[in-house]
């Protein structure tokens, strides 16, 4: 909704601050502190869902415009974002004043450029897979926007009607690169190979007879290394430690004008020299890890790369400079040799392949130097084949993220994304999409009259109203501002359908009316539980609400005959989705009166894949095998696998006597009778 629908006077100019009759309001309490409330009387309350929206409802209620919790979602929390480090982060793991990279058009082109992390936000909403020619993946919802060779397009539209918009089809090719690559398991091998390429590249060591006047002769050991970038140099002085060899670091050369200082690490020990020059060695039969690890670290060494340039990485060793050919070939990327004419020839590879070919040397291989990394200024050209094969609704709704940043764009798994359209409405009222989203309200206070007004005219036809779809009208302003018991009034009076989306547990205050408007309408309300196991939860699912408070809440509104479903998700697989896990999850579900439960299966895309599986590897290292071999084709379990868990728990829904139902679909719901007060209590006290 635009400002020119919330203005109090049609011939007002300006947006917020340009109103009459606008107050603004702080409350000096702990909950809301740093926030700023903008109370305004809007011109209408119930406002029309764009039909390319494809969600089971076309009319909301909005109350507040902006939420201190920030309830507006693109794109699912696993997707890879690239840092303004050349690394890879999911962008469920961002935070506000985190650098990544955006973009900005200059000249002919438009180019990479470093931007901050303003505001992050996350919720639930339905999901769309878009698969594009070179298999890259992207889930969304349908009303995220990617950069294409036409423009901005929406994930989905239509061409006629209400719901037109530029939407992704057929003949689309998104910008950029195309799919990250996964980074490398700096396991054993790769920590060999990485000091390999390290010594090789840039260190010194040698044991040579000393001749002393009156003494015997002695030998002398030198092991040195040292490099301008302490990251590489702090990488191999940790990765030898780990391998119990010990080398202070101190100032090799100190900094002259222009010249940066040079940091060392040496010993002078013959074990020390000895385990050097056994690092050094290049093994016959290398493995792939020691190869890419053997990559970084010469490239962390002897290599160069600067934005717009090519990458590549010179030694005069002919030795040195087959491995690397062929440590490239073993990893699939194209190079050429070429010769510096000197009086000690140097040799450099230079790798083919452009930009998409250079990020995925820098994530597949992990070099340690951020300053070699960087593709800041570079333009977005690529001859990555990114046409849009298919968009596909996932049939159901998912934990989703997005960020603003200052550039209003990012770079998610390879092609450039738009900021999420919700956050840039607060840009209609001269307000910033980021921190004052957060921190800045428009709060309607005319909404429950309007809600009243609206719903008495003759051209209302009853259809059912979603609220909580844009930001929650249950968050902490709410219990200031009383709006809901207004709205959940004037919508009981008319006998209206509704339903509500909320992460907070205010909604209970209003029980007595949800409870007299589901006496005479339908009401619903989504909750998400993937399981009960407490240690699980602390484990997996940090920083969230517990899942016996989410069927608290769900308890408390059946038993008072508010309609409440489950969203089961993740299940995990060998964690969670055993019989009995399944059948404890499921009974809860139904303890707390759920009229509906939807199983979702774990999803391991790029970013989330290596986080969990570093977990799995810590807590339950017995099932890594298990995992690989689940996920072998991708980030989704195999088809048969899920259907078999949607089978089980739908079977174990029935027995309690539950209907599956997507979220956010409605069901009457009736209360218990008045001779069993005690009902929704007594379910509580069960779970």
């Amino acid at each position: 909704m635009r400002w020119d629908n919330l203005r109090d006077d049609a011939d007002s100019q300006g947006a917020l601050f340009g109103l009459d009759r606008v107050g603004v309001r702080t409350f000096d309490t702990p909950e809301f502190r740093g926030m700023t409330f903008y109370e305004v009387r809007a011109r209408s309350a119930i406002n029309k869902v764009p039909a390319a929206s494809r969600v089971p409802f076309k009319w909301t209620i909005n109350p507040y415009r902006g939420c201190s919790h920030a309830c507006v979602y693109c794109m699912a929390g696993d997707t890879p974002i690239l840092m303004a480090d050349g690394r890879t982060r999911p962008l469920a793991d961002l935070r506000v004043g985190d650098t990544v990279y955006g973009t900005v058009r200059l000249g002919r082109h438009r180019r990479y450029t470093a931007t901050e992390v303003l505001a992050h936000w996350t919720t639930l909403k339905p999901a769309y897979r878009i698969v594009l020619e070179d298999g890259t993946e992207l889930v969304a919802s349908g009303d995220h926007r990617f950069l294409t060779r036409r423009g901005w397009r929406h994930v989905t539209g239509t061409d006629h009607g209400r719901g037109r918009r530029p939407h992704l089809t057929g003949n689309d090719e998104l910008t950029g690169t195309g799919a990250f690559a996964r980074g490398p398991d700096h396991d054993r091998d790769y920590r060999l190979g990485y000091l390999c390429g390290m010594i090789r590249g840039d260190g010194h060591v040698g044991s040579h007879p000393y001749p002393r006047r009156g003494r015997a002769t002695g030998d002398v050991h030198r092991s040195r290394l040292a490099l301008v970038d302490l990251e590489a140099l702090r990488r191999g002085r940790g990765y030898l430690e780990e391998f119990g060899i010990r080398t202070p670091e101190s100032v090799f050369a100190e900094a002259v004008g222009e010249r940066l200082p040079i940091h060392g690490i040496r010993n002078h020990s013959r074990s020390v020299a000895e385990a050097a020059q056994a690092f050094a060695c290049l093994p016959a039969a290398p493995s792939m890890s020691w190869r890419t690890g053997f990559l970084a670290g010469i490239f962390d060494a002897e290599g160069s790369h600067e934005a717009g340039g090519a990458l590549r990485i010179s030694n005069t060793d002919t030795r040195v400079i087959d491995e690397i050919t062929s440590s490239l070939r073993a990893r699939g990327f194209r190079y050429a040799v070429e010769t510096v004419a000197r009086e000690n020839s140097v040799f450099r590879v230079r790798l083919r392949g452009g930009l998409r070919e250079k990020l995925r040397f820098l994530h597949e291989t992990d070099p340690a130097i951020t300053r070699k990394r960087t593709i800041e200024g570079m333009a977005l050209k690529s001859d990555s084949s990114l046409g849009v094969v298919s968009v596909e609704p996932l049939g159901t709704s998912l934990p989703m993220y997005d960020i603003t940043t200052g550039t209003g764009d990012f770079i998610a798994n390879g092609v450039v994304s738009h900021n999420c359209f919700a956050r840039n409405t607060h840009t209609y009222l001269d307000l910033d999409a980021g921190h004052d989203f957060d921190t800045r309200v428009v709060v309607k206070i005319n909404t429950p009259e309007l809600v009243r007004a609206e719903l008495a005219k003759r051209s209302w036809r009853g259809e059912h109203i979603a609220m909580g779809t844009n930001v929650d009208c249950y968050q902490r302003a709410e219990g200031r501002y009383r709006l809901m018991p207004g709205v959940i009034g004037a919508l009981r009076d008319a006998a209206n359908p509704f339903s509500i989306l909320t992460k907070g547990s205010l909604i209970l205050r209003d029980l007595p009316l949800l409870r007299e408007a589901a006496e005479v309408t339908d009401v619903a309300v989504n909750v998400s539980v993937g399981f009960t196991d407490a240690d699980l939860w602390r484990a997996v699912e940090p920083g969230t609400p517990s899942p016996r408070t989410r069927l608290e809440v769900c308890a408390r509104l059946n038993g008072s005959g508010v309609g409440c479903g489950v969203l089961m998700a993740p299940i995990l697989p060998y964690l969670t989705d055993s019989p009995a896990a399944l059948a404890e999850t499921v009974r809860a579900i139904a303890d707390s009166g759920a009229h509906h439960v939807t199983p979702i299966v774990l999803h391991l895309r790029p970013g989330a894949r290596e986080w969990y599986m570093a977990w799995l590897e810590r807590s339950h290292p017995e099932l890594v095998p298990e995992y690989h071999r689940l996920y072998r084709r991708g980030s989704y379990a195999p088809k048969e696998y899920q259907q078999r868990i949607g089978a089980l728990v739908s079977a174990l829904a029935e027995r309690h006597g539950m209907n599956r139902k997507e979220p956010g679909e409605v069901r009457r719901v009736r209360p218990p009778p008045p001779d069993v007060p005690g009902a929704a209590l007594e379910q509580t006290r069960l779970l």
